[in-house]
């Protein structure tokens, strides 16, 4: 049986990355079901992502398309690992305060604790290197995720410096490596 993989994607430049992001974990053999933002959804189609990942995705927190399934928790209760890239300054806050505003942030916070959770941070560098934002991922590192650092790079802005979503192999080497040791333990 593939191991299940939450794809988050929160409202960034960089959420259309995600959709090669998918594309190649959905190559490597694992089952991809992906979350959005509202946010999200401005820089990348859900219909993109549903294709590439041949899964439904969700959007909404208040939509339950089955009457026997609670969207949120069921996903959270399936995931092998939980992946929050791009991760937006806005939802890094909103997951470092408990807030769950939507279906990312509602299903993060109903992830089992053993559940491994990864967040890809993509945004100006002056918002990752604000001491709120340095703070908010601390508490999330604290509560037992993991980032993925972001690269220094031009930025969508034009402004150079730390704030570009990680490189994807980056990211699929990550996950790889968390998976793996979650296997070696089991």
């Amino acid at each position: 049986m593939p191991k299940q993989l939450l794809l988050a994607i929160s409202g960034s430049i960089s959420a259309y990355k995600a959709a090669d992001l998918t594309s190649q974990l959905t190559k490597l053999g694992y089952e991809i079901h992906v979350l959005m933002t509202e946010a999200a959804t401005q820089f990348i189609t859900p219909l993109t992502l549903q294709v590439l990942s041949k899964q439904p995705v969700h959007v909404d927190v208040m939509t339950e398309k089955l009457a026997d399934r609670i969207n949120h928790i069921d996903l959270a209760k399936e995931a092998d690992l939980f992946i929050l890239a791009p991760a937006s300054a806005n939802t890094i806050a909103h997951l470092a305060h408990g807030l769950a505003s939507n279906m990312v942030t509602a299903t993060a916070l109903a992830l089992p604790a053993e559940t491994p959770k990864l967040f890809a941070p993509a945004m100006n560098t002056k918002m990752y290197d604000n001491p709120i934002t340095q703070q908010n991922m601390a508490v999330l590192t604290q509560q037992g995720y993991r980032e993925i650092p972001p690269r220094s790079a031009l930025l969508a802005c034009g402004d150079v410096g730390r704030g570009a979503l990680a490189d994807l192999s980056d990211i699929i080497h990550t996950i790889e490596e968390i998976l793996h040791e979650q296997t070696s333990r089991n």
